[in-house]
This record gives C-alpha cells, structure tokens and sequence, in this order.
C-alpha cells in the first residue's frame, strides 16, 4: 500500500538553496559586526561629538542587519526544506536542536541591534529653535 507523500513545491526548493546560499556568508559577516562594534566602542570612548558616533552607529547597523539576515538564512535551513509551505514543519524545526541553536541566534542578533538603535545611536541633533521648522511649513 503506497501513501500520497506530497512532494515540496518547486518555489520551497528555490527558497532553500538561496537560503543556503545567503548563510554560507554569516560567519564573515559576524565578523564584520564584531569589528564595527569594536570601532563604535572606541568612537564612544574617544569623542563627545554626536555625529562621529552616529557614524559609527549606524555602520554597526548595517554590519548587524546583514548578519541578522544571514542568520534568519541559516535559521530557515536548518528547519528543512519542507518547512517553507509547512508551518507546522516550522514549529518542528524549532523544536530541533539545530533549529533552537539558530533561533537563539537570531534573537540575539535582533536584540543587539535593536540596543544599538535604541541606546547607542544618538538622535540627529538640530539647532536650538528649529525642531518645529524641521519638515513642515507653517
């Protein structure tokens, strides 16, 4: 007696592989986060001035959503190929060692750079008086 074993769509397959692809990359660019953050860090203990550090921070946000998104790469991989029509293969894909593993890794990544936003990029700095001009016009 055979069973109907759906097979995975063609467009599942494509999303795989470009997957795989795109988080061949992370450690690179993990690396490169780690060195903007080294270089923010320095910037933050070397000047007062708001642009320099926003500078700074905002290299580090870039280096951080890059590898943020190699990561979410890994992330859809490791749950299997199945697991892009499935959202219960998701859910499985979680559950797995591997899957947790780079679930963890992804809420971390998420996390710094939502601290990087939120607590070490400073907000553009306006002359005193024009916050109101800013955009609008009377």
């Amino acid at each position: 007696m055979a069973f109907f074993r759906p097979r995975v769509s063609r467009e599942a397959e494509v999303r795989y592989h470009a997957d795989q692809e795109v988080g061949k990359s992370f450690p690179e660019l993990l690396r490169k986060a780690r060195l903007a953050e080294a270089a923010l860090r320095e910037v933050q203990a070397a000047t007062t001035s708001s642009t320099e550090r926003r500078a700074a921070a905002l290299v580090l946000d870039k280096a951080l959503t890059e590898a943020l998104r190699a990561a979410e790469a890994n992330q859809r991989v490791a749950f299997g190929v199945r697991s892009y029509d499935d959202r219960l293969r998701r859910r499985k894909g979680r559950a797995t060692p591997r899957g947790a593993e780079w679930t963890t890794e992804v809420e971390r990544l998420r996390t710094l750079r939502e601290r990087n936003r939120l607590v070490d990029m400073p907000r553009d700095v306006l002359p005193v008086g024009t916050a109101n001009r800013a955009g609008t016009t009377p």
